[in-house]
């Protein structure tokens, strides 16, 4: 093995991963062992190389860009084999779902972008999880005088939890575009569950900044804390219940989850989650249904630039910013202009604004979907930005709308964790996907070898404010809304670019920049999704810490914003489409590119 090549890898040290905490995001950074260098192949090693050295995967048939490297091979090895994406998809998310499990997995749900080559079409599978049908209050997050719970007073237990929708997405995406046999997209997940994987750098320093939470529920703790002691790097770690459940799936489908023993065992681990229990149910799971809805496209210089609609406010939200930017000239500005900062940041205020007011599931209640990126709206928005400074105060507008409804604005926290997957296939389908358990490790509850959700806490814990109702309140069966940015940008009629991040409700302002970076600054993939992180979206200015970012504080500071240094941990993971594929994955997380 090179020594390069451990020198490159031990280079990850320098990335971080965003790690929620109450009021802020606490950051571990992330190093690598000799152990992996080993285990890794030549294939990986330069893919990694790529990325550190800031340039792109190329290939001319497959590609597929993912958090991890051993699932990222899975699921190389389904296209290699003559799979779809979504045969790929399935094998690279029940990988990810037992090597960062901290992240997504099968107790959790996903947001799916698919461009579907024979057809030109393009649609979206809704697999976010949904509140209980019988429990579940608009009050459920509220104490006995009706005040908002603590956070994580909400979130550790089974009160979070809602019922999980990826096993059901899996099965959907591979019934629709599936070329593969389905039991075999779990093997790679079966022998690295009983074989075991090297503990990465990334999961065990979260492990250890968080292990007092999972030391609360003795499954949870068994697995990640074993002996009392968190999992270390480097470390062989096999999940055998993990193999079973993945077996199940492999023959039963996603029936094998939603009923018999497996649900069984999830309804029990919720409803008895020692001092916080949940109010999920059998039926819950038995009814669950996996939503095909129409993607959300909006203009951006001579793109379309598509995603997931509600109950995501991602692509209306990431619509919002770039469709106020059209009017602006970013790419004379360059991206070393503050100016072009300004505008990028309140274009983002703005939108978030909207976001708070109006966006949440439009299965429950009426939303200005189409208002809100209208491009008569868009621009008569975007000529606020036209000021010498930062914007004094930013409200939400008045999209048009067919219904009276005054809402109020939502008071939901968002953090950060999730993965994204982005793959082109050999047939020219296009699939972005964001999949998530919410926070980092979810509700903390295990069973069956992989964690459950905490996603019942994206909802906001207040019903109304100033007796006005909030559109993302809990109510049963609803869908909380979610910051998910899966994208597929057209041009032409044709896919060009798939992209995606996780990254909490920064997630819309990472993909927003490193579109901007690849559209208007004639960046690469690598470089755009490498490219310092400056992000605002209610007032502050996040730029990355330890990066050139950090230069951009003085200017923006001048121009009236409030400025806060800070690691920003995105996971963005992108395919560029044309005169081949190139692909970028990002050198602050583990994940990489790989393609043929």
């Amino acid at each position: 093995m090179r020594l390069v090549s451990v020198l490159l890898l031990s280079a990850l040290g320098c990335a971080t991963q965003g790690f929620a905490q109450e009021a802020a995001d606490a950051v571990a950074p992330e190093t690598a062992t000799e152990g992996q260098v080993q285990a890794m192949t030549e294939e990986v090693i330069a893919a990694l190389e790529a990325k550190l050295d800031g340039v792109p995967v190329t290939s001319e048939t497959w590609m597929i860009a993912a958090a991890n490297p051993l699932a990222v091979e899975a699921g190389a090895r389904v296209l290699r084999a003559g799979g779809s994406a979504a045969d790929a998809m399935v094998a690279v998310q029940v990988v990810l779902g037992l090597v960062e499990p901290q992240s997504s997995g099968l107790g959790g749900g996903a947001f799916l972008v698919w461009y579907d080559a024979a057809t030109g079409q393009m649609t979206t599978l809704d697999g976010r999880e949904t509140a209980p049908l019988a429990a579940a209050t608009p009050t459920l997050f509220q104490d006995e005088n009706g005040e908002p719970l603590k956070f994580f007073d909400a979130v550790v237990g089974g009160l979070s939890v809602g019922t999980p929708g990826t096993p059901a997405l899996l099965e959907e995406a591979h019934r629709r575009w599936g070329r593969s046999a389905w039991p075999g997209l779990f093997a790679d997940g079966i022998r690295l569950a009983d074989e075991g994987f090297l503990v990465s750098p990334r999961l065990a320093s979260l492990v250890e900044n968080d292990a007092e939470r999972l030391s609360h529920f003795p499954e949870t703790a068994e697995y990640f804390l074993p002996g009392g002691e968190p999992l270390q790097q480097g470390q062989r770690q096999m999940n055998p219940a993990y193999a079973e459940t993945l077996r199940v799936l492999a023959s039963d489908g996603a029936a094998g989850f939603y009923g018999g023993e497996i649900a069984a065992d999830i309804v029990r681990t919720v409803r008895n989650a020692p001092g916080n229990p949940g109010v999920l149910s059998g039926a819950d799971l038995a009814l669950y249904q996996v939503i095909e809805r129409e993607p959300v496209c909006a203009e951006y210089r001579a793109y379309e630039v598509c995603g997931m609609g509600p109950p995501s406010s991602g692509a209306l939200t990431l619509g919002q910013i770039l469709g106020m930017l059209n009017s602006y000239d970013l790419a004379a500005m360059g991206s070393e202009s503050a100016e072009a900062w300004r505008l990028i940041g309140d274009a983002s205020r703005l939108a978030f604004a909207d976001r708070g007011r109006y966006m949440a599931d439009s299965d429950f209640v009426p939303m200005p979907t189409s208002g809100l990126v209208d491009p008569a709206y868009l621009s008569q928005r975007a000529e606020l930005l036209d000021s010498e400074g930062a914007l004094a105060e930013v409200g939400p507008g008045q999209p048009e709308f067919d219904h009276a409804l005054n809402w109020a604005d939502d008071v939901s926290l968002e953090l950060p964790s999730t993965s994204h997957i982005s793959i082109v296939d050999g047939y020219g389908n296009v699939l972005s996907m964001t999949t998530t358990i919410e926070n980092g490790f979810g509700s903390r509850l295990m069973t069956n070898g992989f964690l459950l959700n905490n996603e019942l806490t994206d909802f906001s814990f207040k019903t109304h404010s100033n007796g006005v109702p909030i559109a993302n309140r809990l109510e049963p069966g609803k869908r909380p809304r979610s910051s998910m940015s899966p994208t597929i940008v057209m041009q032409d009629g044709a896919p060009v670019l798939a992209i995606g991040s996780p990254g909490g409700s920064r997630i819309i302002g990472y993909v927003a920049k490193s579109i901007i970076a690849w559209a208007d600054w004639g960046m690469d993939v690598q470089q755009a999704v490498s490219l310092p992180h400056l992000v605002n979206r209610f007032g502050t200015y996040d730029v990355e810490a330890g990066t050139s970012a950090e230069g951009f504080s003085d200017g923006l500071t001048e121009l009236g914003f409030e400025v806060n240094p800070r690691d920003l941990t995105s996971g963005l993971h992108a395919i560029e489409i044309g005169g081949g594929l190139s692909g970028g994955a990002d050198p602050r997380r583990e994940g990489i590119a790989l393609g043929e």
